[in-house]
């Protein structure tokens, strides 16, 4: 499968025709060709076989070998890629070449770059493979024995009266050269005996009347640095009748507190025109203090009340009132950087064992002991979306239930989340008359999603839970009159108003549900039953563990990668729906995926890697939300066809999310939370592996028809799945 994806990996990053700096090849090549730097890989996922550590400026030939000479002998395959998100390495050269042994080089690819002094971070992409990177330093070329100092000139143009001055403005013209062979690197210049160095690029205009100094220096690739030079002159006015001073004027600003004092800091903005000569200089003075030359806005730290003064001569010398503006600073109070403290208590009536007969009714509370007060509540039932929390949780669903908890203030602090566990036993009141299970955050009706939010209705189910549009209607008009009875129900009791209701009726016609060969219904094939779990095959590393509230869960415990498949029978044209659950530990993000359409797992070549058959005759869907890491995120069909993390739609980590993959002869579509998110056609030409013999009339385009299966990819990529259902199309 590496192949192609590395022919479109060159094609994105411009190195399969041209060399980075835009030559075309042969010509980059002949240009690099005394610069060769080489990296290698083998077996090892920890570190490349061999890989340069030093490199000098200018064009170079990039090789990265992956291959059986370097030492791979199972196929693994391996990326190089140069880092330019870091903004302590240089970030100009776009590199990201894929390899294995059994691509269309054998494993060998080249590229011609240029590189800059600096130091380039390279890694491979791939998960798992972290371990493998490293630091490429780049000095200066040439000029290694040069020792001598760049020359520098300097010269003064303009208008000059008979006393030598300059009328209205001087042009100082600076320049350099450079004997010792490395060349001139940059030139700088300063204004005045205090003037802060600048970069020199063009010449400098200086038209303030009076007189000027203006200081010089240069260095050169080696390092060497020319001695300081200066330059003096002076700037007259040019003769006019100008009698009058400039306009002057002054603004204060900054955050103030409910008194008007400035907190922490006050700025200072003076500004001057004049109509005549025109402005020549504006000066200020904090309190009783020295006038300064006005270059940039004032700033004022100290608490207490303050007056700037300030004022500006024209270059007739006309000088204006000296003005001042009076203000007071004060000290910002104590920055609240504590989260609130939050608590939850459950009540209820007990069993001998503890549980809550009935229902369960959660009370969360939360303090702010940082000062900022708290700014709201937040809480999520058994891993679902954290709604707002304005009164107690009642929970009178039967099952083992967990609430979350936190809480934010308004200094933006947000406690981190506590839960509280409980089991809930049937009681007197029935549980909720819910023909679906379904808490998802908005309205989908099929796979269109109307933006409603998933309301809890006022007989305890929610909105999506009463639309049952799993269910298998015999036409569409009997599909919208039942959805038409229930917004019909929520617009009068004011769960929905009357745009709600209007997407919700919309979603219902543009779904298509009841619609002739579209109304068959899905075969829950994992359904959260001992008995569905058992149905399913576990195969390669890992496991999943079936969890009391239905779903199943990838070990921590266990090592490996591996796959659990579901062996009962093959599909062809059909639409998965499932959901899963990003459970990876602490801030980590889980990587799996859904695998379709590979063949019988135990009736193959790949027998000794049984798991691999899924991978590399069969398409897999990934699910990875992680924004480093490997390139393709979820949605993607893995090596093929990749989803950025916008395209993927994240949702928070936790959050049960839906998944449909729908596919039609061999067009692949996937659905993520009622978005479609990514559409792929398998064109043929595109695997990794060579195409199959065996692979009847799909024309090197995989598997007509196959099996399904979940991924379990390691220890800390922990993910959870429920509610695995197919339908044939």
């Amino acid at each position: 499968m590496w192949a192609a994806l590395l022919a479109g990996l060159l094609m994105m990053l411009g190195l399969q025709a041209t060399s980075a700096s835009g030559q075309p090849r042969t010509e980059a090549k002949a240009a690099a060709a005394d610069q060769v730097l080489t990296w290698t890989a083998g077996n090892d996922i920890s570190r490349y076989t061999s890989a340069p550590e030093t490199a000098v400026a200018g064009p170079a030939t990039i090789v990265f070998e992956n291959s059986e000479a370097t030492g791979n002998t199972t196929g693994m395959p391996h990326t190089l890629t140069f880092v330019t998100s870091d903004p302590e390495y240089n970030q100009d050269v776009q590199l990201n070449i894929l390899a294995n042994p059994f691509d269309d080089q054998g494993g060998k690819h080249t590229a011609e770059v240029t590189l800059t002094p600096g130091r380039y971070l390279y890694h491979c992409t791939i998960p798992g493979h972290g371990e493998m990177k490293g630091v490429l330093v780049v000095t200066e070329g040439g000029g290694g024995d040069d020792t001598t100092a760049p020359e520098t000139s300097a010269e003064v143009g303009g208008v000059q009266n008979a006393d030598g001055a300059y009328v209205g403005s001087a042009t100082v013209t600076l320049g350099a050269t450079d004997e010792g062979g490395s060349g001139v690197e940059r030139i700088e210049y300063a204004i005045g005996a205090d003037g802060a160095w600048q970069p020199y690029t063009t010449p400098v205009v200086v038209d303030q009347v009076g007189e000027h100094t203006v200081r010089y220096r240069a260095f050169d690739k080696a390092g060497n640095a020319a001695e300081e030079k200066s330059v003096t002159f002076a700037v007259a006015a040019p003769d006019t009748d100008d009698t009058t001073a400039p306009e002057t004027s002054a603004t204060v600003s900054g955050e103030k507190n409910a008194d008007g004092a400035y907190i922490d800091m006050a700025t200072v903005t003076v500004t001057a025109s004049d109509t005549g000569s025109g402005v020549n200089t504006i000066e200020y003075a904090v309190g009783d203090g020295a006038w300064q030359a006005y270059t940039a806005p004032v700033m004022v730290h100290e608490a207490g009340e303050h007056t700037v003064r300030y004022r500006a001569t024209d270059k007739a010398g006309n000088a204006a009132a000296v003005k001042s503006v009076a203000f007071t600073v004060v000290a910002a109070p104590p920055q609240d950087t504590v989260p609130p403290v939050t608590g939850a208590t459950v009540e209820g009536s007990k069993d001998s064992d503890g549980a809550y007969v009935g229902s369960a009714k959660v009370t969360v509370s939360a303090t702010d002991e940082g000062g900022s007060g708290v700014a709201g509540i937040e809480y999520s039932l058994d891993a679902g979306p954290y709604l707002a929390y304005t009164e107690p949780v009642i929970v009178d669903r039967v099952g083992r239930h967990t609430v979350s908890y936190r809480a934010s203030d308004r200094a933006g602090n947000t406690s981190a989340p506590l839960t509280v566990s409980f089991t809930v036993v049937s009681g007197q009141v029935p549980p909720p008359p819910c023909p679906e299970y379904d808490e998802r955050l908005t309205v989908i009706v099929g796979t269109v999603d109307t933006g409603v939010p998933n309301r809890v209705t006022n007989n305890r189910c929610r909105i999506n839970e009463l639309i049952e549009d799993e269910k298998d209607w015999s036409s569409q008009q009997l599909f919208l009159k039942h959805v038409r009875e229930v917004t019909d129900a929520l617009l009068d009791e004011g769960v929905v108003d009357r745009r709600e209701y209007r997407a919700i009726n919309k979603a219902a016609r543009q779904s298509k549900i009841g619609v002739p060969g579209q109304t068959e219904g899905y075969r829950a094939i994992l359904d959260g039953s001992q008995e569905s779990f058992a149905k399913w095959q576990q195969v390669g590393g890992g496991s999943f563990a079936l969890n009391e509230d239905g779903s199943i869960t990838s070990s921590t415990s266990t090592p490996g990668m591996g796959m659990l498949w579901f062996p009962e029978r093959k599909y062809g044209d059909f639409s998965l729906k499932l959901q899963w659950r990003d459970d990876a530990p602490g801030t980590a993000n889980t990587n799996g995926g859904v695998f379709v359409r590979f063949p019988q797992v135990h009736d193959h070549p790949e027998e000794s890697r049984p798991e691999w058959v899924a991978i590399k005759y069969g398409h897999e869907v990934q699910v990875f939300d992680s924004p480093t890491g490997d390139m393709y995120k979820s949605g993607s069909i893995y090596g093929f066809d990749r989803v950025g993390l916008a395209g993927a739609g994240v949702t928070e980590k936790g959050t049960w999310n839906d998944y449909e993959i729908r596919v039609v002869d061999q067009h692949y579509s996937v659905y993520r939370n009622g978005v479609l998110i990514n559409e792929f056609d398998n064109t043929g030409g595109q695997d990794f592996y060579p195409p199959r013999s065996d692979d009847p009339g799909t024309d090197g385009r995989r598997y007509a028809s196959g099996y399904v299966g979940l991924q379990v990819h390691g220890t800390t990529d922990v993910v959870s799945y429920r509610d695995v259902r197919i339908r044939e199309l």
